[in-house]
C-alpha cells in the first residue's frame, strides 16, 4: 500500500468514527418517536416514561412535564400511565413547508431532582395532497413555421408534499404533432416542456387541444390536470433567441430596491416590427416572483423590486419570455435562478418557553425556574448565539439541547428581601457585526412560612388603677409578621399560667385578632399588686410559627379603703373608756390613737385631730402620731370624766376618715383603780344558742332530780327529837363537825338549791346536812371567770376566826335575810328563793379594806380572814366582781355593775373529773378519812371534787 493510499485510509477511519460518536451522543441525550400526520386525537405515539426509565408513580409528584417549541401543544402525556398521545391533529405542510424532514422538538423537564430530556418527534408525511396547478387551462401560440424539435416550456405543477409523496412525472394525452419532455433540476424542480414533432398547419388544423397531467409517487396516487390549449398562427420565419436558456444569478440579502440583477439579452435575425424583442415574464412565473422582481420590456434588464430575504426564500426561479413584434410572433423562454446569500440580519431572539412563577423562596440551588429557546434566523457564524445573563441575581443559566438554555436559582432566595426578580437574558450572535436582543423575565418569590411573629417590643409595662370595670381594655400588644397571606395572620393568646392559685383566663383575656388585652374582673391592689402575663403570637402556617412577650401588670393603688383605729378599742362597738392619774403631770401619755390603712402611700398617710372634747385645753394631741398627752394638771373643777372624739384621716383624694370617742375617766389610784379586761362573751351562733338552750335545760331537769332525792333521804334519816335548823352561808357552806368523823359522811345528806338568778349561770348554791354540828366548818363557792362557760363549781375550806356559838350563827343567819330564812327550814322542805332584795350589810364594794362580821365594821388593820376569801362570779350586766366577807351568811343573787370581779386566790387549784370516771385522789388526804363519792358536789350534772388542800383542811378539823 502507497502513502498516499495510508492517508486517504486514515482520512475515511477518522471521519467515520467522529459521525459514529455524533449519533452515540445524540442517542444518550433524546429519544426520537416517528409518527405520520394528520393522526386525530388520543393517537398514541409511545409510554415516554418507559423509554426514559421514569417511575410513573412519581411522575406528578415531581412535576413531569413538556415544553414544545410550537406555541400550540400538539402532544401531551398522561401522567397516570406515562403515554405520549397527539393532543391536536398536525400538518406536516404546515409545521415544516417544503422542508424534506419535519421535526417537532419537545423538552421534557423533570423537577426534584432536575432531569432534563430531548424528545423528536419526527413528522412523517402522508400523501395527502394531489398535485396542482396553478390555472385549469393555458393557451399556447405557436406559428406555422416552427421546425419540428422546437420547446415550448409548460407552467410546474405544485405538491407540497414531500419525498415519494411529491410531484413525480408529467404524462401529456395522445397526439400527433408533440411529446413531452420532463427535465429535473432538483427533487422538487421538475419543468415539463412541450417538444414540437411534425410541422404544423394553420390551414389543416388551427387549433390544438392538449391535456397535461401531473402525477406524484404516493400510494395511491394523486395527479392533477391542466388543459393546453396550441394555436397555430401565420408564419413569422425567424424566432427570438437568448444568449443562455438558464440564467443563474447571486445576491445578497437586503439588496436595495433598483439594483440590477441581469441584463437579458435576446437576438431576432429578422427587421423591423419582426425583429423588435419585447421582455416580460412568462405566465409560469410565481407571483411572489412578480412582487420581488421586475424586468424591463425594452432593455431585459431585470432589478431588485422588493426585499430580499435569505430566511424567506433562499433561491429564486425566474422564468422570462421574449418576444419580437411581427405578426404571429413566438415567444422564447428563459430561466433566471436567483440565489440569495445569507446576511447577519436577523439577531437573536429569545423565546420563553416555560415558566415556573412564582418560586417557593425556600427552592434550593438549581431549581429550574424556566426554559428559554434562542434563535437566530441567520446561517453559519450569524446564526450562532452566546446567552448570558445580566446583573447580580442568585440565578444562573445552563445550557440544554440545541438552542434551549434552562433557568435555574443560584443561590438562596428570601421573598421578604426581594419578592420579584426581573432576570434579563441577553442573547447575541457570533455574526459581524455581531447583533444582540434582550429579554426580560419576570419571576415572583412565592411566600415560606420561615419568619415567626416578632413583637414591636419584648416585654410590655401596664399600669391599670385598682377597682376597674371588668371588661375594660388595659392595652394592645402588636406583632408583626414579614411573611404574607395565611403566613402572616396572626393568632393572640396567653399561655396558661396561675395568679394566686387561680388560672389567668380567669383575671384576663386577649383579642386573637388584634391583641386588645381586656381585664375580666376588677382588680384590688390590696389583694394583687402586680402579675405578669405571657402573650403568644401564632401565625396561620402549615407549619405555625409563635413568639412570646411579657406583659407586666401593675396596680395602682387608689384610695378606697379608710383608715381603722386599731387602738384603743371601743367596747361593744361605742366608745372606748381609757383612764388617766388625776395628779399626773403635764405631757404625760393619756392616750394614743392609732389607726391603719390598707392602702399605700399618700393614701395610707394618717394624720390624727381632735374633733370634739369635754375639754379642749385639758389635752394636746400629736397630728402624726395620734398620741393625746395632757396640756395641764386636772383641776378641782375638771371632769373626771373627760369625752373626747378623735378623726383619723388618709391622704387620699378624696380622703377618707374614721372616728373613735374615747371616754378618759381620772383616778386617783391608777394601779388599784384601774379596772381589768372582762372576758367578753363570745357572740354565739344559732347552733350555739341552741346547744345551750338544751344543756341548760337537761341540767335544770338533772338537779331537780337530784334536789328531790337529797329532800327525800334527809326526811328518812331524820328523827322528830334530833330536829335542828340548816344553817346556809351564801359565801359559805357550813358542815357540823361531829366527834365521830365517820358518822358526819355517813349520815350527813347534801342539800343543792340553785339560788335565783338572771339568766346567766346560776350565781350559787346551798349545801345543808341533817343537823347542826356544835362547831360548824364552812367552805366558800367559788365560779371561775369562765364559769359562765364551762358551768363548774368550786368550794374552798374557809374557818372563821372565832368559834360561834349556835345562837351567834343563829343571829347571823337572822341577819342574813330571806335566804338564810329558806335555809333555816325543816329538811326537805325548799322553798322559793326571794330574788328580789338588795345588798345586805354582809356585803360591800371592797377595795382593800376588810369587813368584820362581828363589828359590823373595818378592821383597824384592813384584813380579815374573809378577805382571803373571794367570790368570783360572772353577772349578766358584764362579769363584774363581788367581795364577800367572812361573817356575811347571806347570799346576794342578784349583782350589779357596782360590784368588780375578785381575783384568783393564791394557790387556788383546780380538781374537776368528768361524770363517768373514776373519782379523783388527792394526794395530801389521810387514807382512813378519804372522801368517797358523796363527798363530791354537783353542780348542772357536773361533779366537782374537793382539792387536795380543801381535804387536808376538812380532815384536821374533823379530827
Amino acid at each position: 500500500m502507497s502513502a498516499s493510499d495510508g492517508s486517504r485510509f486514515l482520512n475515511r477511519f477518522v471521519r467515520s468514527l467522529v459521525i459514529f460518536l455524533g449519533i452515540v451522543e445524540g442517542a444518550c441525550g433524546q429519544i426520537r418517536y416517528s409518527i405520520p400526520e394528520e393522526l386525530k386525537h388520543g393517537a398514541f405515539v409511545g409510554n415516554i416514561a418507559d423509554d426514559l426509565g421514569l417511575n410513573v408513580a412519581e411522575l406528578s409528584a415531581r412535576r413531569f412535564r413538556m415544553v414544545s417549541s410550537t406555541r400550540k401543544q400538539y402532544l401531551e402525556v398522561n401522567l397516570e400511565n406515562g403515554i405520549l398521545f397527539v393532543n391536536e391533529k398536525m400538518d406536516r405542510e404546515q409545521l415544516c413547508g417544503i422542508s424534506p424532514t419535519c421535526f417537532l422538538n419537545l423538552e421534557v423537564v423533570i423537577e426534584n431532582p432536575l432531569e432534563l430530556y430531548q424528545a423528536e418527534i419526527e413528522i412523517l408525511d402522508v400523501n395527502d395532497n394531489a398535485p396542482s396547478f396553478s390555472s385549469s387551462h393555458v393557451r399556447l401560440e405557436i406559428t406555422e413555421s416552427a421546425a419540428p424539435g422546437a420547446r415550448f416550456p409548460l407552467e410546474s405543477a405544485q405538491d407540497p408534499d414531500v419525498g415519494t409523496n411529491s410531484l413525480r412525472t408529467y404524462r401529456l394525452s395522445p397526439n400527433e404533432h408533440f411529446h413531452l419532455e420532463v427535465q429535473t433540476r432538483s427533487e422538487r424542480s421538475k419543468l415539463a416542456e412541450l417538444i414540437l414533432e411534425r410541422p404544423l398547419d394553420r390551414e389543416q388544423q388551427a387549433l390544438h387541444r392538449l391535456v397535461l397531467t401531473a402525477a406524484d409517487g404516493g400510494t395511491p396516487e394523486k395527479s392533477g390536470t391542466v388543459r393546453i390549449t396550441v394555436a397555430v398562427l401565420d408564419a413569422n420565419d425567424n424566432l427570438p433567441v437568448f444568449d443562455q436558456s438558464v440564467y443563474t444569478v447571486r445576491l445578497r440579502e437586503n439588496t436595495p430596491i433598483g439594483t440590477l440583477v441581469i441584463q437579458l439579452n435576446a437576438t431576432d435575425l429578422d427587421e423591423g416590427t419582426n425583429g423588435r424583442i419585447v421582455y416580460s415574464f412568462s405566465s409560469h412565473a410565481h407571483e411572489r416572483v412578480r412582487e420581488l422582481f421586475t424586468v424591463g420590456a425594452q432593455s431585459g434588464e431585470l432589478r431588485v423590486k422588493g426585499v430580499l430575504d435569505y430566511e424567506e426564500v433562499p433561491v429564486h426561479e425566474i422564468f422570462v419570455q421574449a418576444k419580437d413584434l411581427g405578426p404571429n410572433a413566438v415567444a422564447a423562454h428563459c430561466n433566471v435562478i436567483v440565489e440569495i446569500q445569507d446576511e447577519n440580519d436577523n439577531a437573536p431572539q429569545v423565546v420563553l418557553t416555560s415558566l415556573s412563577s412564582p418560586v417557593p423562596e425556600d427552592a434550593p440551588p438549581g431549581t429550574v425556574i424556566a426554559l428559554i429557546s434562542v434563535t437566530d434566523r441567520d446561517t453559519g457564524a450569524s446564526g450562532k448565539v452566546n446567552c448570558r445573563l445580566l446583573g447580580g441575581l442568585p440565578f444562573k443559566l445552563l445550557p440544554s439541547f440545541k438552542k434551549y438554555y434552562t433557568l435555574v436559582t443560584d443561590g438562596p432566595l428570601d421573598r421578604e428581601v426581594v419578592p420579584e426578580y426581573n432576570i434579563t437574558v441577553a442573547a447575541t450572535d457570533s455574526g459581524s457585526p455581531s447583533l444582540s436582543s434582550n429579554t426580560t423575565i419576570t419571576v415572583r418569590v412565592s411566600d415560606v412560612n420561615d419568619n415567626a411573629p416578632r413583637f414591636t417590643r419584648p416585654s410590655y409595662t401596664v399600669y391599670i388603677t385598682e377597682n376597674n370595670a371588668p371588661g375594660a381594655s388595659i392595652c394592645s400588644v402588636t406583632a408583626v409578621d414579614p411573611d404574607t397571606n395565611q403566613n402572616s395572620y396572626l393568632f393572640y393568646s396567653i399561655l396558661e399560667s396561675r395568679i394566686q392559685g387561680m388560672s389567668i383566663s380567669t383575671y384576663v383575656s386577649v383579642n386573637s385578632d388584634n391583641g386588645n388585652i381586656y381585664a375580666l374582673r376588677s382588680f384590688d391592689y390590696e389583694q394583687l399588686k402586680s402579675f405578669q402575663i405571657q402573650i403568644q403570637a401564632q401565625d396561620a402556617g402549615f407549619t405555625p410559627l409563635s413568639s412570646n412577650a411579657t406583659v407586666n401588670v401593675f396596680i395602682l393603688d387608689q384610695n378606697d379603703n379608710g383608715p381603722v383605729i386599731v387602738s384603743p378599742l371601743a367596747r361593744n362597738g361605742s366608745v372606748a373608756e381609757e383612764t388617766v392619774g388625776r395628779w399626773a403631770e403635764p405631757g404625760t401619755l393619756a392616750v394614743k390613737v392609732t389607726a391603719v390603712d390598707a392602702d399605700e402611700g399618700q393614701n395610707a398617710r394618717i394624720s390624727y385631730r381632735l374633733l370634739r372634747a369635754t375639754d379642749r385645753g385639758l389635752f394636746n394631741l400629736e397630728i402624726h402620731t395620734g398620741e393625746i398627752r395632757l396640756a395641764r394638771r386636772f383641776g378641782v373643777k375638771d371632769s373626771t370624766q373627760q369625752r373626747l372624739v378623735i378623726q383619723a384621716k388618709d391622704n387620699g383624694v378624696p380622703p377618707l376618715s374614721a372616728t373613735v370617742t374615747v371616754v378618759l375617766t381620772a383616778v386617783d389610784n391608777l394601779v388599784s383603780s384601774k379596772p381589768e379586761l372582762t372576758s367578753e362573751p363570745e357572740p354565739h351562733s344559732d347552733l350555739t344558742l341552741y346547744l345551750i338552750i338544751s344543756l341548760g335545760s337537761v341540767s335544770c331537769l338533772f338537779l331537780v332530780a337530784i334536789v328531790v332525792l337529797a329532800l327525800i333521804r334527809c326526811q328518812r334519816n331524820r328523827t322528830p327529837g334530833n330536829a335542828s335548823p340548816v344553817i346556809t352561808c351564801c359565801s359559805k357552806s357550813c358542815l357540823g363537825r361531829r366527834r365521830d368523823s365517820g358518822e358526819v359522811f355517813q349520815k350527813s345528806n347534801v342539800n343543792v338549791q340553785l339560788a335565783a338568778g338572771t339568766k346567766g349561770a346560776p350565781s350559787g348554791s346551798e349545801v345543808g346536812g341533817s343537823r347542826l354540828p356544835s362547831q360548824a366548818y364552812c367552805y366558800k363557792v367559788c365560779l371561775t371567770p369562765e364559769s359562765a362557760k364551762s358551768d363548774f363549781m368550786f368550794l374552798k375550806p374557809y374557818t372563821p376566826q372565832n368559834n360561834q356559838t349556835e345562837g351567834r350563827d343563829a343571829r347571823a343567819a337572822g341577819r342574813q335575810g330571806p335566804m338564810a330564812r329558806v335555809a333555816s327550814q325543816a329538811p326537805g322542805e325548799v322553798k322559793q328563793q326571794n330574788t328580789d332584795y338588795h345588798c345586805p350589810p354582809c356585803q360591800r364594794h371592797t377595795d382593800s379594806s376588810s369587813w368584820d362580821p362581828e363589828e359590823n365594821r373595818v378592821r383597824p388593820d384592813g384584813q380579815t380572814e374573809a378577805s382571803k376569801v373571794q367570790a368570783a362570779v360572772p353577772t349578766p350586766s358584764g362579769n363584774k366582781r363581788i367581795i364577800s366577807s367572812a361573817g356575811a351568811d347571806g347570799w346576794l343573787p342578784r349583782y350589779g355593775p357596782q360590784y368588780p370581779y375578785c381575783d384568783q386566790p393564791t394557790g387556788y387549784k383546780l380538781n374537776v373529773y368528768i361524770p363517768g370516771n373514776a373519782p379523783l385522789k388527792s394526794s395530801k388526804m389521810n387514807p382512813a378519812s378519804e372522801m368517797d363519792q358523796n363527798s363530791t358536789f354537783s353542780t348542772f350534772g357536773k361533779k366537782t371534787k374537793l382539792t387536795s388542800l380543801q381535804d387536808a383542811e376538812l380532815h384536821r378539823t374533823l379530827s
